[in-house]
């Protein structure tokens, strides 16, 4: 049985208008303003065979850097579709082997480190903005702020 995928698509630069226009000749998309990512529907027995064959389709038409599912599976996790650089897939394949894991599995785990440290880096700038702008502003000044930046209204000056 085959069902249809949301699919996010994500490019490595903005793409042309040329190229979007190719590519809505091979599957009807939606861009964002800077024409970094894309989202179509796609048919396919599976996810990953979904992901697979639009990649076949869209690969020598658009800069193509990751493809995921857009609406994670009943496990909470959407799927990516990496194309590797040789020297990556070999790194991941060595230490795959070394540590006796499939190459997916390890892959999936350095995502997740690099996520998670970057998750970390943001708050910490955020948090370290935040004591600065503490020590000028009464926390009040800065909830009422955010509040309202938040609200999209504009407060008395």
């Amino acid at each position: 049985m085959t069902h249809q995928y949301a699919v996010e698509i994500i490019l490595t630069r903005p793409a042309t208008a040329r190229e979007i226009h190719r590519a809505r000749h091979r599957v009807a998309l939606a861009a964002n303003a800077e024409r970094t990512r894309l989202m179509t529907v796609q048919s396919g027995k599976s996810p990953g065979r979904a992901l697979q064959r639009l990649r076949r389709r869209l690969d020598t038409v658009l800069p193509i850097d990751v493809l995921t599912t857009h609406y994670p599976d009943r496990h909470g996790h959407v799927l990516l579709n990496v194309v590797l650089s040789r020297r990556a897939d070999t790194r991941i394949r060595r230490e795959a082997a070394e540590l006796g894991r499939r190459p997916g599995d390890v892959l999936a785990e350095r995502i997740t480190a690099c996520l998670t440290h970057s998750q970390r880096q943001r708050h910490h700038r955020l948090e370290s903005q935040l004591q600065q702008l503490l020590t000028h502003h009464t926390p009040e000044e800065v909830l009422a702020c955010a509040a309202g930046r938040l609200l999209q209204v504009r407060l008395p000056r």
